[in-house]
Formats: C-alpha cells, structure tokens, sequence
C-alpha cells in the first residue's frame, strides 16, 4: 500500500466538470492499493498519516500532526500508484490489487479516517477525476508498507 500525502492550503476533486469533494488545510491522499494489502497495513499507515508532524509550529518548525491543526484529508484512489515502467514504455499495473478488493480497502480507509479526522472527503473509486490542490511548502511525503 502507497499514500502520498501533499499537504495543502486546498484541494478539490472533479468529476464531469462537477466538484464532488473539497477541503481546506490539511492533506490531500493519493492512495495506491497492491494484491497483498490489509486492512492491518492500512491501520499501520493510516496510524502514521493522522500523527505525521509536518505542519508548522510556531517557531516555524515542521512539529504540527493534522490533529494538531484540525487539518482536513482529501483521500483519491489512484491505482497508477503501482505503475512499473522497468520495461518498455508502456506502464504494467500488474502490481495494482484487483478493482473490487482495492475499492473494499480504499472504502475501509475513508471510514476509518472519518472516525479519528472530523473533516474527511474522498473522489470515486475508479472515476476519472481531476485534482485541483494548492500545494502548501511544497511538502509531499510518500508511505508505504
């Protein structure tokens, strides 16, 4: 399981030029989702996503959880995540879970968030979407397990 978490001032998700969720400070999570992944591994980076310190204090040092901030999560499906392109030029997604057990997970996830963050919005499941973010330092952190 991959997340890529950008923390923003704002991000939005579209879908047929109709935005369906927006959030203010906090993070936006690109959730990538292999054959292997648990709900176990989702509770680990989950655990990790919610007490990662990247938001400033007031010294101007990255020390700040979202808790901390009443940060909001914008959390986006992406199975291109797991993407390998160490052969050819054409991407393989081979590595990328099976769509109804990924979306079983990625659903598992967002209710999870929804019981620890108060603000949680997420795109849809294998929907083309288009992301809009203002990306705030910019900080973008990868985890995965």
């Amino acid at each position: 399981m991959k997340f890529v978490i950008q923390r923003v001032e704002e991000a939005s998700v579209e879908i047929d030029k109709k935005t369906i969720a927006e959030i203010k400070q906090g993070y936006l999570v690109l959730i990538g989702i292999a054959h292997e992944d648990t709900k176990e591994i989702a509770d680990y980076l989950i655990n990790k996503l919610i007490n990662l310190r990247v938001f400033e204090d007031k010294e101007g040092k990255m020390n700040l959880s979202l808790k901390d901030i009443d940060g909001e999560l914008l959390l986006v499906s992406q199975f291109t995540l797991y993407g390998d392109c160490s052969r050819g030029n054409r991407p393989s997604f081979s590595q990328a879970g099976k769509p109804e057990e990924a979306n079983k997970l990625y659903e598992y996830i967002v209710k999870e968030c929804k019981q620890k963050v108060e603000t949680v919005k997420s795109g849809v499941f294998g929907a083309n979407m288009k992301i809009n973010l203002i990306n705030d330092g910019p900080v973008t952190i990868i985890m995965e397990k």
